[in-house]
């Protein structure tokens, strides 16, 4: 028997990268997830499907609470109740490298608007649906830039350290209720957007050589701590966010 047999999951963001490895993980181990994206999840679908999981498309704006409600119907309907919220939707690999001194108001509010808010406003719409399972855990996605910065990318930094601040308030406005929230700070990850990203490759080697685990950080790394998070195994853990960095961070 797989740890998630059964369990409803929820990834936003998840139609390519480090989300769609989440998918992957949780529907390996039993989930029926529900695989959302503002850009369309079909591919990732198909190929859980192939694999011999159960996964449905859903294509959703973490800014819309229309979308949201909507997914949840879905949800519900395909599955039943949700269990398992993973909020993964942000913006990161299409952000250019800002200085303070240039970044525009707009370019805030939107980067806020998507990876602060979508959190909130995800985590409202599953909430209720969590209630009439009984149970759930919610793992939010913060980074470790927030624990030492990250030049040009203020707007960024902010909104994860914000996840984090966001993880331990809503812990304890739902422990009571059987809901479990913590939360992951990933290192600079080799993903898709990463790797393609026109700036960041100036922040590849350096990040490599300050880790205590000297390589790098693929998306498959952050999978046993989300699998610990989203079961059963973490019943009596909320309101944590865990370093998975390889040892960047270690103080």
């Amino acid at each position: 028997m797989s740890r998630l047999d059964g369990k409803v999951a929820v990834v936003t963001g998840a139609a390519q990268g480090i989300g769609e490895t989440y998918a992957k993980a949780l529907a390996a181990e039993g989930a029926r997830v529900v695989v959302s994206d503002i850009a369309d999840p079909s591919r990732a679908v198909d190929e859980i499907t192939e694999a011999g999981g159960e996964a449905i498309a859903n294509v959703a704006d973490v800014t819309d609470d229309a979308a949201l409600a909507a997914l949840v119907e879905a949800a519900e309907a395909a599955f039943g109740p949700i269990e398992i919220l993973v909020n993964n939707a942000a913006l990161f690999a299409e952000l250019r490298l800002t200085p303070i001194m240039k970044m525009s108001n707009e370019e805030w509010d939107r980067v806020m608007k998507v990876n602060v808010r979508g959190t909130l406003q995800t985590t409202r719409a599953v909430v209720p649906s969590m209630l009439r399972n009984g149970r759930g855990k919610i793992v939010n996605i913060s980074s470790g830039t927030f624990y030492y910065g990250g030049p040009g990318l203020a707007h960024y930094v902010c909104s994860k350290g914000a996840i984090i601040a966001f993880t331990r308030s809503a812990s304890r406005e739902f422990g009571d209720q059987n809901i479990m929230v913590n939360c992951i700070a990933p290192g600079l990850t080799e993903s898709e957007g990463v790797r393609n990203h026109p700036d960041l490759h100036v922040a590849r080697a350096p990040t490599v050589q300050t880790r205590a685990i000297k390589r790098d950080m693929v998306p498959e790394d952050l999978v046993g701590m989300l699998l610990f998070l989203a079961s059963d195994d973490s019943d009596f853990v909320t309101g944590q966010t865990f370093n998975v960095d390889g040892g960047k961070y270690n103080q």
